[in-house]
């Protein structure tokens, strides 16, 4: 997913995006909220710390 694809499924500014990912200021909570929700509604699931780490992966598609 590109970085314009997920400021407008999230409901966010470009530049919110783009300065989470290259750290460049603290985004708030709710934006980072925004951004999993946009994320986990595109098919990709969060993995907890289960020995090896937290992480992300795509979900299986169901028959």
């Amino acid at each position: 997913m590109t970085q314009p694809t997920l400021a407008e499924k999230a409901g966010l500014g470009l530049s919110s995006i783009v300065d989470f990912e290259k750290a460049r200021r603290t985004v708030s909570p709710a934006s980072i909220a925004a951004m999993q929700a946009a994320l986990v509604a595109a098919g990709i699931e969060f993995i907890p710390e289960n020995g090896g780490g937290p992480g992300v992966r795509l979900r299986k598609p169901t028959s």
